[in-house]
């Protein structure tokens, strides 16, 4: 069952877009092939803009911090089973101390990385990286699988606290809301929001056998959703049945 995941603010999209990023970096090392660890590479330079861009190692911290007290009052709760409360609190705590002690630019050694830097230049360039245009990657992608390895997790360690942490963050929201059955009638569907504590995302679920996807418009005032046929070669044009879907609003 596809799922489709809605961001309503820069903050959760940015973490949406990071942690897409980072599953392909893993992903991508896992293979022993030179073409998935130049993918990784790839993916990793993406991510080293995402994170120059924004406060996030301070954001992080901030929520994490939050999170944390939240479920400490929790504890004091007798209908709290503490054997599931305990190991979430203590993930969140090895976490957090993790990325205070990060660099306070999360990756900079990897931006004095003289010979990495300029493969990133180079990278955004359409074929930038032939090895007639840099031999030096060319030499890298023909050593041996596990000297490439060896070398991509070296680099991604200085920025896997980003990724803990983002993930505990979004395991957060994910599992804070309330799945909902809804039928968008004739493929549209709109919804007034309004609550002392605003949703931050939404997620929806499409059976399998339904040949539409959803265009969504949302924030947290009010959801507009509109399913959309699917068609690989024609204009994508609204669809007029009526698709049931399941909808979760999460937030922190």
């Amino acid at each position: 069952m596809p799922t489709y995941e809605f961001p309503f603010n820069e903050r959760i999209r940015t973490l949406l877009r990071l942690e897409d990023l980072f599953s392909k970096v893993l992903l991508n090392i896992e293979s022993k092939q030179a073409a998935n660890h130049h993918n990784a590479i790839i993916s990793f330079f993406q991510i080293l803009d995402l994170i120059d861009r924004s406060d996030l190692k301070s954001d992080l911290v901030q929520e994490l911090d939050r999170q944390k007290a939240i479920l400490t009052h929790l504890s004091d709760n007798p209908s709290i089973d503490l054997s599931v409360l305990e190991p979430i609190l203590d993930n969140i705590n090895a976490v957090s101390t993790e990325l205070k002690n990060a660099p306070n630019k999360p990756g900079q050694p990897l931006r004095e990385n003289e010979w990495l830097m300029t493969i990133k230049q180079r990278a955004v360039i359409p074929g930038g990286l032939c090895e007639f245009d840099l031999p030096s990657y060319h030499y890298w992608l023909e050593q041996s699988a596990e000297q490439r390895q060896h070398d991509l997790k070296a680099w991604m360690a200085n920025i896997v606290p980003i990724y803990d942490a983002l993930k505990i963050i979004l395991n957060i929201i994910r599992g804070s809301g309330k799945k909902t059955p809804i039928t968008a009638n004739r493929g549209a569907y709109q919804q007034m929001l309004g609550s002392a504590k605003p949703a931050q995302m939404l997620s929806i679920q499409v059976d399998d056998d339904l040949t539409c996807y959803p265009e969504i418009s949302a924030n947290k005032y009010a959801i507009n959703i509109r399913f959309i046929s699917m068609s690989l070669s024609k204009k994508p044009q609204p669809s007029e049945i009526d698709v049931p879907f399941n909808l979760t609003l999460g937030n922190l």
